[in-house]
């Protein structure tokens, strides 16, 4: 089948072609009547107006005494006046009124006579030494709402607030927009429904759970479908139906540039296609189209990419078919730690995480790979670059929508620095004894903890840095990197490195140098991390040259990435540490013990956040896991090695 892939269009122009062809349609919103009850959450369908007015009776709003106000008139401090018990009610706080008063005293300001007996309330005088207006202490007829009056319009969110004011305005039944019924169609040939054990080549359906949960949280109702094969016929059929079931429709994938991507042929002959190709990043393939007064998406396989589209192009329709406007969420202006360029091309998202540092929030981009869903787990915000930008530089400030509560942000602890799983333990532990409490880790190697440090936009990181002059650790290069002082290197433990290799070493690897040998593949870390400086440092003294290893240049930003291609095969061996050897079940040739420290700069030393961190490390359970761990040694973690004291500049 001959593919036509059409060029792109901007985002606006892609939402305002479905927009369009909605409105085409014609139609009100779908409507069902819910109790109030039940009715949290959804959409009003028409505007909504009080039945009884609220208090719909003039009611006592304090406990006390309830009179005509007139008979206190002239009480003063020195001047009191004395009511009989004629004049005056016993009231709670809630009672009606009583016919004749207008006005009711708090049984503070009350003074009863000597000797009173509380059991004879209301059948004594009291004497009262302040005067009160008339209507005090009571809430009349309509105070809150008056009957008639609207109390929502149209299209607006039922909050818990929203649900009560009805309840007391005598309405029991609601007319809200039906859930739009959003069906989605995962297509593939490879792809099989989850499992544990799925073969080279399956691809595991867990994308239509994404949809599925991202349709709910905006009041949809999502039906997915079976599987449907790569084929066009089979497509078709799918597509049908579910136009038939549903109030749009998502096809998941199969609108790429591959020779099984039927779906905007499918769609073109089903109906109308009106876009296929929009300039956003990732998600450029999206296409749309109407079958039979139904808007049908078609979302790349890529499960960024899709979550993109369906955020960009979905999110719109659904608000169509509720008739009302979804939240879209908070944003923060935020200072990059690290440079993200662009394509003038695209109009690109890119993941973010978010940690607010010296009162400014700081934002360092996650991997842009538009399959790495764990980028949407670890991110707090989204920030995007317009089309016809070439990015953020370092420094620069950008706005960032949250995908994360403000508070949970502004309290993370924000680690940037070497990487060690260690971080996630200290996390666990951390968020488990304070809840209010998390870390907010990036992996850009030690070298990136000190630029960090220097921009105060970190809280901590890890080091590792080996000093070949000397074979010491950390502490010649703060003092070069830091000559005013202002920062902490704070023990926390020290670890096994060596080469991760296949499970009982069958290559005979004993050193860097034999990754040398022809046919032997390496992968390395990135430049700027204690574990790349160390491999270079062992080039040096082994007298290898690392042009002459297969893979050097190959880059990861962690251990556990680095281990996870030695035990899937595509490496012989690679640099890490031996915590992360054993997760994969590697064999492991030690090299060295190497000192890992916090670098901690003062600004942060008295936050909460890392006051706790301090707090986990010297405490039993820290010891207790990075011992099972394995490949760590601990000795006084959580304590000063040295305090760089900040220098005053002259």
């Amino acid at each position: 089948m001959a593919f036509a892939y059409l060029s792109t269009i901007t985002l606006e122009e892609a939402v305002g072609r479905l927009r369009q062809a909605l409105d085409h349609c014609g139609g009100e919103p779908r409507k069902e009547a819910v109790p109030v009850t039940e009715s949290l959450g959804r959409v009003t369908a028409e505007p909504l107006y009080a039945r009884i007015s609220a208090p719909h009776y003039h009611a006592c709003a304090m406990d006390g005494i309830a009179l005509q106000a007139s008979v206190t008139f002239g009480a003063t401090s020195t001047t009191p006046v004395t009511v009989q018990p004629d004049e005056y009610v016993v009231v709670d706080t809630g009672d009606p009124l009583p016919n004749g008063c207008d006005a009711v005293v708090m049984i503070e300001d009350v003074v009863f006579p000597e000797g009173f007996d509380a059991n004879d309330l209301g059948g004594c005088p009291i004497t009262l030494y302040a005067a009160s207006a008339p209507w005090g202490n009571v809430r009349q007829i309509g105070e809150d709402i008056c009957a008639g009056e609207m109390l929502l319009t149209s299209g607006v969110e039922i909050t818990p607030a929203a649900m009560g004011a009805m309840l007391a305005a005598g309405i029991a039944e609601v007319s809200v927009a039906a859930r739009p019924r959003i069906g989605i169609i995962p297509t593939g040939d490879e792809v099989v429904p989850p499992c544990s054990d799925p073969k080279p080549g399956d691809v595991m359906e867990f994308n239509s759970t994404i949809f599925s949960g991202m349709v709910r949280s905006w009041g949809g109702e999502p039906v997915t479908y079976p599987i449907t094969p790569d084929d066009p016929e089979a497509v078709r059929c799918a597509l049908l139906k579910a136009v038939a079931e549903c109030d749009a429709v998502l096809l998941n994938a199969g609108s790429s540039a591959g020779r099984d991507d039927y779906s905007a042929h499918v769609v073109a002959e089903a109906g109308e296609l009106l876009f296929h190709g929009v300039a956003i990043k990732p998600g450029k393939p999206a296409m749309a189209g109407m079958v039979d007064g139904v808007p049908v998406i078609g979302v790349p396989g890529y499960p960024v990419s899709g979550i993109v589209v369906v955020e960009s192009l979905l999110k719109p329709v659904i608000e169509c078919l509720l008739g009302a406007g979804l939240d879209g969420g908070a944003s923060v202006e935020a200072v990059l730690a690290r440079p993200c360029t662009s394509s003038l091309k695209h109009h690109e998202y890119v993941r973010v995480r978010l940690g607010a540092v010296e009162g400014k929030f700081v934002a360092t981009p996650l991997s842009r790979g538009a399959g790495v869903v764990t980028s949407f787990v670890k991110a707090d915000g989204i920030m995007e670059i317009p089309q016809n930008s070439e990015g953020f530089e370092a420094g620069e400030r950008a706005r960032v929508r949250l995908l994360r509560p403000l508070a949970h942000i502004e309290r993370s602890l924000v680690v940037i620095g070497s990487h060690d799983p260690l971080v996630d333990e200290v996390a666990q532990i951390m968020h488990a004894k304070w809840p209010q409490l998390s870390v907010a880790s990036t992996h850009v190697g030690s070298m990136g903890a000190i630029v960090a440090a220097k921009r105060h936009e970190n809280h901590c990181g890890g080091i590792h840095l080996l000093d070949e002059a000397t074979g010491e650790y950390n502490t010649s290069y703060l003092e070069r990197h830091f000559p005013q002082g202002g920062v902490r290197q704070v023990e926390c433990v020290y670890r096994q490195q060596g080469l991760m290799v296949a499970p009982g070493n069958p290559l005979g690897i004993a050193s860097l140098a034999d990754m040398a040998r022809k046919g032997m593949r390496y992968v390395n870390r990135q430049k700027g991390s204690g574990t790349r400086i160390l491999s270079d440092y062992l080039c040096k003294r082994e007298g290898v040259d690392p042009a002459l290893i297969y893979g050097y240049d190959h880059e990861e930003f962690t251990h556990t990435a680095v281990a996870a291609l030695v035990e899937s095969g595509s490496a012989d061996a690679g640099m890490g540490i031996y915590s992360a050897a054993k997760i994969y079940g590697l064999g492991f040739v030690p090299v060295c013990e190497e000192q890992y420290d916090l670098l901690i700069p003062d600004y942060a030393w008295d936050t909460p956040m890392v006051q706790a961190l301090l707090e986990v490390l010297q405490g039993e359970e820290f010891r207790a896991r990075i011992e099972a761990m394995g490949g760590y040694r601990v000795e006084s973690p959580g304590t000063v090695r040295r305090h760089y004291e900040a220098r005053r500049q002259i």
